[in-house]
């Protein structure tokens, strides 16, 4: 018989995007969760004016405790946190994250699991291996499992290489009831899109796949969204949307003829980590055109399902061989993939199965 679980997450935030790429990935694992019969609560620190910048309101789907930024109040939500059956701690949330991965820890007993979920992997790891006095080398192994939603066997292997009992892949995936295609809207129309935040191990990259094929392309209409581009340099033709909301994501990825995804530096060294704007322009049914990472052929079928570039040269060289008519066929093809393959109803399945087996094994009485 199935066990409804208790499920603790401390996160950056659920209900907020702004300056936070991991919400559309708790959303769509946490509202799927709550379908199987789970209870999850999740708390989230007020930081970086996120709750100013609210792309919903406190779900149905789950509890939401949004905490100020003292310890105080973070300890009193810690024990009450500790009844759960399951206790995640994820990275990067912003407030507090090392006092919490230790805190977290403390809450083990006989009966529950205490979960690290990593969802920037490659910077994790690029930092405790380059830095062995780090506090979270020691924390590693006291976890149950640690959860990322990337990085496949390199990944794996590095972790378990520092400790991890196990690790396990739960990747980005589609939000079906939030993603999806629409009617095309005027303000983005254009050729080519990208929807990124400005960070430094992905701006390299942007100039290289995006701004400098807009230059050369001067009488195509490019399109740029995400936060902290107002002061970059870049030609006329690219038309600065600033912050998008999720709820204009699914017209911002249907209307031009192409959708472009930029990996970070260490998101493209580690592969294995399709970034979630993958499954949202594919679950919208745009025709997407990516940077090479390793394992692009797990998820997508490459030439027919996704588009590759290897370089700023090869964006452009696509682009001036791509029809409207192909771009439609690209994308018809990657809807269908993901909604076969790659919902968040499947990675919720695979969480779901891990967690129960482990609980099973933790609570069999002894004979």
């Amino acid at each position: 018989m199935k066990r409804d679980l208790k499920i603790a997450f401390f996160g950056s935030s659920i209900v907020s995007a702004y300056w936070n790429g991991a919400a559309t990935y708790y959303r769509g694992i946490v509202k799927a969760l709550h379908k199987m019969g789970h209870e999850v609560t999740f708390y989230e620190p007020d930081i970086y004016e996120r709750q100013k910048h609210r792309d919903i309101e406190d779900p149905e789907w789950c509890k939401v405790v949004v905490y100020p930024e003292d310890k105080v109040s973070l300890q009193a939500l810690l024990r009450e946190a500790s009844e759960a059956d399951v206790i995640i701690k994820a990275s990067g949330v912003g407030a507090f994250d090392d006092f919490l991965e230790d805190a977290v820890v403390q809450l083990k007993k006989d009966d529950n699991l205490i979960i690290f979920w990593d969802v920037d992997a490659p910077a994790t790891l690029d930092r405790i291996e380059s830095d062995p006095s780090d506090p979270f080398n020691a924390l590693v192994p006291r976890y149950d499992f640690v959860l990322t939603y990337g990085g496949g066997q390199p990944v794996i292997d590095a972790y378990e290489r520092n400790g991890a009992k196990r690790c396990i892949p739960i990747y980005n995936a589609l939000d079906t009831d939030t993603h999806f295609p629409v009617e095309p809207q005027k303000e983005f129309d254009g050729t080519l899109a990208f929807l990124g935040n400005r960070l430094p191990d992905r701006e390299k990259r942007v100039e290289e796949f995006f701004i400098k094929p807009a230059q050369n392309l001067s009488e195509e209409k490019f399109l740029l969204g995400g936060s902290g581009w107002g002061d970059k340099s870049m030609p006329k033709n690219i038309k600065y949307l600033g912050h998008v909301y999720t709820k204009d994501h699914n017209a911002f990825n249907c209307t031009p003829k192409a959708v472009l995804n930029i990996s970070r530096d260490s998101m493209a060294k580690y592969g294995f980590s399709p970034a979630t704007r993958v499954f949202e322009a594919a679950g919208a049914g745009a025709c997407l055109i990516t940077d090479y990472w390793k394992g692009i052929e797990t998820f997508f079928e490459p030439g027919k399902e996704i588009l590759v570039a290897n370089s700023g040269e090869e964006v452009e060289m696509i682009l001036a061989g791509l029809t409207s008519e192909k771009a439609k066929q690209i994308g018809d093809a990657a809807y269908k993939k993901v909604l076969s393959a790659h919902t968040y109803e499947h990675r919720a399945e695979l969480l779901e199965s891990v967690i129960s087996e482990k609980l099973k094994a933790e609570t069999k009485p002894v004979e």
